[in-house]
């Protein structure tokens, strides 16, 4: 297969870029588009392989340190991508067919702006230097939120007002390096554009993938489908991860939550790798071969 990312080197939004545009031209089946801009204006890419009317989400790089999901996501369109093409089973699944009936949307990155924060520093922060040095002391080497200070998986409608709480108890009140959530639901221009994209495809499932802890998060309230703990445990036989619920300042205000809430569809939080964000590059063919089979299963569960 085709390589269209330098998997021993973390992912950019530069080298993102570069990789949906590889993998459009290689595969002119793939779909590409902007779900919207972020904060500095970055356009924030979906890729849309399959032509059926039952789509699924999968979205990567919620948090800044988490770049490594951006990579996995790439890499599974293009092993995807070879497998429709070549009509060869996926984990003993006919991917081809799979996707005349349904189609999947990825979004690599929905946090450019943070991601090349903590890659690359003040140099990409364009107009709002001063403002992340206030925030940030200049160090972005910790640095989960947007390019406002604002972490993005706090940022939606789901228990909100209790998750401000939360955070204020933990001394988080204002724009921060992680974990401050906003001053209301959907403020920052990510969530907002992922909202309103989920509101316009009414996806059959959604999957947001962070890392690490190799867990698998299914609940969120009274409003969670049935089905969602059978498919969490399929998804969990598959990949090796733990059926988990989120503790603490994860359990209210993230995309799985809203998702959930809003829909009344089955939304999972993976949690991929082990070990201490950002997981180390060396580590990302066995995270990613660990997980393969799970990610091929959520197309059909």
């Amino acid at each position: 297969m085709a390589e269209f990312f330098e998997e021993n080197k973390p992912m950019g939004y530069d080298e993102l870029i570069r990789a949906v545009q590889l993998l459009r031209w290689r595969y002119k089946f793939v779909q590409r588009f902007s779900i919207g801009k972020s904060v500095l204006g970055r356009r924030i890419p979906a890729i849309v392989i399959g032509t059926g009317a039952h789509p699924i989400l999968y979205v990567g790089a919620h948090h800044a340190l988490e770049y490594m999901t951006s990579m996995v996501l790439i890499k599974f369109a293009g092993e995807l991508c070879a497998h429709i093409e070549s009509g060869e089973k996926f984990h003993d699944k006919n991917v081809r067919a799979i996707l005349t009936r349904q189609s999947i949307y990825i979004i690599p990155m929905l946090n450019p702006d943070g991601v090349e924060l903590h890659l690359k520093g003040l140099s990409t922060a364009f107009g709002m230097k001063e403002r992340l040095i206030r925030i940030s002391g200049g160090n972005f080497d910790n640095w989960q939120a947007n390019a406002r200070g604002v972490d993005l998986n706090h940022n939606y409608n789901a228990g909100f007002k209790t998750l401000r709480l939360m955070e204020i108890e933990k001394g988080i009140t204002g724009p921060a390096p992680s974990q401050f959530g906003g001053y209301r639901p959907e403020s920052e221009p990510e969530t907002h554009a992922l909202c309103n994209l989920c509101r316009r495809m009414l996806f059959r499932r959604a999957y947001a993938f962070h890392s690490q802890g190799e867990e698998i998060f299914w609940k969120y309230g009274d409003r969670t489908p049935k089905i969602s703990l059978e498919i969490a445990r399929a998804l969990a036989e598959a990949s090796g991860y733990t059926v988990s619920m989120p503790e603490g300042l994860a359990s209210h205000g993230g995309f799985k939550d809203w998702y959930i809430n809003v829909f009344r569809k089955p939304g999972f939080t993976i949690e991929i790798g082990k070990g201490k964000n950002p997981l180390p590059i060396s580590e990302f063919s066995n995270i990613y071969n660990k997980i393969e089979k799970m990610l091929v299963l959520g197309l059909v569960l």
